[in-house]
């Protein structure tokens, strides 16, 4: 089977309450990414974006974004989910033997959205939309979940947030780049038990990126020194109701990175740096988990040794994550992107020594649904 790999990635600033609107955005990061690859539209033969009428608030909202990706004339596909998912189909559509040179593009907007509003519309309309449950009081349900079962703390969980926040004071697209201490995660505002505002995400705007090529293109478009590989990637979805899973269980995601590294030929234990979906602070320890980067319910202990810090064993979330910065369609790609720039030795400040293998993770659906995990490497 061919291979196909990254030849360039564009992004944004990542902040609240851009003056960009979707247009300006997708066009920002499109001509990025092509100049980074050093093509022209010319060379994309099919576009895939990543958006949801939702969240931008219209429908066929992948329709408006359309000319501003340089898709005039070109082959378009859509996905409405997280950016892993849309590079997933374009790497899908690369494989199929129909397409050269794909450019997958995210935007959203979240600071001109209803959060929890909008989050509500995904849950069972009968009985717990009812409720008025959302993305923060499910993920409240599933860390108290997690933890009774796993023995992990409030305090462990805290720590996520002190090195991710940290960790993002390198990276000049982060939004929230902040020196603090598991006393202030702790002391911050109780948004739903045992979630404080210091464990969540923030409402972030932003869009993102990829321009991939299959190998034939790749190694005729592009130097050696501005390609990524795809090695690997995965993906699997659980039950849709809450009540039918147990919401401390990561079969889904071990499913679908099992699939990742089969593919890739590697193991979790190759992997050098991983960013991993992290909309909460105890999602990133119950995902490494269930992506064998550690024992399960050791992932607490890990994190109070320093195993995951940059200098650790495997650093996770160089750039931050998405604590720091969660562009919600965004996510996964920009993960991507930082896969990219950390294995091309470009990730400037946070740069990992040696980098050579990447994993990258996001999630659809409420309390990580379905799972998308890409490897990556030079």
């Amino acid at each position: 089977m061919e291979r196909v790999a990254v030849i360039g990635v564009g992004q944004t600033k990542y902040e609240k309450g851009k003056k960009q609107n979707f247009s300006e955005m997708v066009y920002e990061v499109t001509t990025k990414a092509l100049k980074d690859a050093e093509i022209t539209t010319r060379e994309i033969d099919n576009i895939v974006s990543v958006s949801s009428d939702f969240w931008d608030g219209r429908t066929i909202s992948c329709m408006a974004i359309q000319d501003a990706a340089g898709a005039f004339g070109k082959d378009t596909s859509t996905v409405e989910g997280d950016g892993t998912f849309g590079a997933l189909y374009g790497m899908m559509r690369i494989l199929s033997g129909s397409f050269g040179v794909t450019l997958v593009v995210a935007h959203h907007k979240g600071s001109e959205s209803s959060m929890s509003g909008i989050t509500n519309t995904a849950f069972d309309p009968l009985v717990e939309r009812k409720l008025g449950i959302d993305a923060i009081s499910s993920a409240a349900l599933q860390a108290r979940r997690y933890m009774t079962a796993t023995g992990v703390t409030e305090r462990q969980c805290a720590l996520v947030s002190v090195k991710n926040h940290g960790n993002a004071m390198r990276n000049p697209l982060a939004q929230l780049p902040m020196e603090i201490t598991v006393e202030d995660v702790m002391n911050s505002e109780v948004l739903a038990s045992p979630l404080k505002k210091l464990d969540c995400s923030p409402v972030t705007d932003g869009a993102c990126a990829l321009v991939l090529a299959a190998e034939r293109e790749a190694k005729k478009l592009s130097t050696n020194k501005k390609r990524v590989w795809l090695m690997g990637v995965g993906h699997c979805s659980d039950a849709y109701r809450l009540g039918d899973r147990d919401l401390a269980d990561t079969r889904a995601l071990e499913e679908a990175s099992e699939s990742a590294y089969e593919m890739a030929g590697v193991g979790p234990e190759e992997i050098d740096l991983a960013e991993v979906y992290d909309a909460f602070s105890y999602m990133e320890l119950m995902w490494l988990e269930g992506l064998g980067l550690c024992e399960e319910g050791m992932s607490g202990e890990y994190m109070e040794r320093g195993y995951f810090n940059m200098g650790g064993e495997i650093p996770i979330n160089p750039s931050g994550g998405r604590l720091s910065s969660n562009p919600v369609q965004v996510a996964g790609l920009s993960e991507m992107a930082e896969c990219v720039l950390q294995l091309r030795g470009k990730a400037g400040k946070r740069q990992v020594k040696g980098a050579k293998i990447a994993l990258a993770h996001g999630i659809n659906g409420m309390c990580g649904q379905s799972h998308c995990v890409f490897i990556l490497g030079r």
